[in-house]
């Protein structure tokens, strides 16, 4: 069974944001939508800089073809990370279905440290389960073929081999199907599964879930087999506005909208 808590739950514990751990995911920057990199830039110069710990749980980018990427969009981004982590403030990227690509060269640049989807971190003395989200929507099949596919060390390896120009192609036709895949199955299809989600905490032992991939940002409450509340929290995307998960020092915990300025 699960329960549900509105996804502009705030609350002001009164602490400063320096003993705070922050999460976001799913800001697909790229060139095509400058407001979000301005805003993206924006909290990586403000809020980001007052950070414990930065995570960035998937889908930095819309799509990352490879680190010799010169696009002077994403260039932007990886300096604005690397003037973070010079700052003194830890960020931790993890793979998404879209920047899956993201490798050594885009970490030395930025200062930034990959970390692999299913992490286990001790949040405040408690472990939390760290994912992109993707691997809990088992119902997406197709979705689920693909993925098998493209993450193949194999096929990563051809495909990176490929001119830029090339590789671009590539990106976009999968863009387009990924658009027409989304238009064409039902939404809830695209959502994570429950009992993939129980699965995941039983065999992570936590009892403290966060991921994005989905775009449905909430807090749940899953009332597991064992009897145990277990909390998985979904991260918003940066589509039409900012969305972060702010943890304290003392296990409080909020998911708060950043507004978009005009």
């Amino acid at each position: 069974m699960t329960s549900e808590q509105p996804a502009n739950f705030n609350v002001d514990f009164g602490y400063t944001l320096a003993m705070t751990i922050m999460f976001i995911s799913d800001l697909h920057l790229n060139a095509a939508q400058p407001e979000v990199i301005t805003q993206a830039i924006q909290f990586l110069r403000t809020e980001a800089r007052q950070a414990e710990h930065l995570y960035i749980l998937g889908d930095l980018f819309e799509f990352w073809i490879g680190d010799d990427d010169t696009d002077p969009a994403y260039v932007h981004i990886q300096d604005e990370l690397k003037a973070l982590t010079d700052s003194g403030v830890p960020c931790s990227v993890m793979h998404g279905n879209r920047d899956f690509l993201l490798g050594k060269r885009f970490m030395q640049r930025t200062g930034c440290k990959l970390i692999a989807d299913g992490t286990v971190i001790s949040l405040y003395d408690e472990p939390v389960l760290l994912l992109h989200g993707d691997t809990l929507c088992t119902d997406d099949r197709s979705y689920q073929r693909l993925r098998r596919i493209v993450r193949n060390p194999i096929i990563q390896w051809l495909f990176k081999r490929l001119s830029l120009a090339r590789r671009e192609r590539i990106a976009t036709k999968i863009r387009m199907g990924s658009q027409r895949h989304t238009q064409s199955v039902a939404p809830m299809i695209m959502d994570v599964n429950s009992h993939a989600v129980a699965k995941a905490f039983k065999r992570y032992a936590v009892n403290s879930m966060i991921h994005g991939h989905t775009h449905r940002p909430a807090i749940h409450t899953h009332h597991l087999s064992n009897g145990v509340d277990a909390t998985r929290v979904v991260l918003g995307d940066w589509h039409t506005q900012g969305s972060v998960l702010r943890w304290s020092a003392y296990d409080n915990y909020a998911l708060v909208s950043l507004p978009r300025m005009t």
